[in-house]
């Protein structure tokens, strides 16, 4: 298993991102937060998965242990795949993710390209058990913020990305005014 690489990184491709490992490229289908992580730096470290299949291997790259914990749980649900599991876990933070599980929002999942209902409904009820230390500080402030994006016409995924990078500790107006400057 190839659990973390660091190394150069020195090419964008639609399939991914390149890291140069000591004279080897290794194409890495990274999340967006493993991609900013290594957008401008000389050298970058990312968690990586190797995914095992008969005719390929693969490799998975993310920003930190969260996302990668939370991709190979992913895949340990019933009908998911490596590339559906990056696409959930490239959607949002994991520790959001985590407290949409544990809150049963299969809504929230629903919201991501290729997911239906009853796949957003296995995530949440095959991963409930699984995520067990789930911090509930934050998650209201986080709903209200979510909701108040969404009424002003954005798409749930939008609202959730626009809300990515805020700090959740501040009061909700200012997590919506600062995801509206920038969404603009």
């Amino acid at each position: 298993m190839i659990a973390q690489l660091r190394g150069r990184p020195v090419a964008r491709t639609p399939e991914g991102l390149v890291l140069d490992v000591g004279g080897v490229g290794y194409l890495v289908a990274a999340t967006p937060g493993a991609a900013r992580k290594a957008d401008g730096a000389e050298e970058v470290t990312i968690q990586t998965y190797l995914h095992v299949r008969e005719d390929a291997l693969q490799l998975y790259g993310f920003a930190d242990r969260s996302e990668r914990e939370l991709f190979i749980q992913l895949l340990g649900v019933t009908g998911i795949g490596p590339k559906v599991a990056l696409a959930v876990v490239s959607g949002s933070p994991a520790a959001e993710l985590r407290r949409a599980i544990a809150r049963e929002d299969a809504a929230r999942f629903q919201a991501i390209p290729g997911i239906g209902r009853k796949t957003a409904e296995r995530i949440v009820l095959e991963l409930k058990s699984a995520v067990t230390a789930v911090a509930d500080v934050g998650v209201a402030e986080a709903d209200d913020a979510r909701a108040a994006l969404v009424e002003l016409g954005y798409s749930l995924v939008d609202a959730e990305s626009a809300l990515a990078d805020v700090d959740p500790d501040l009061p909700v107006e200012e997590r919506v005014r600062l995801a509206l400057r920038r969404a603009a």
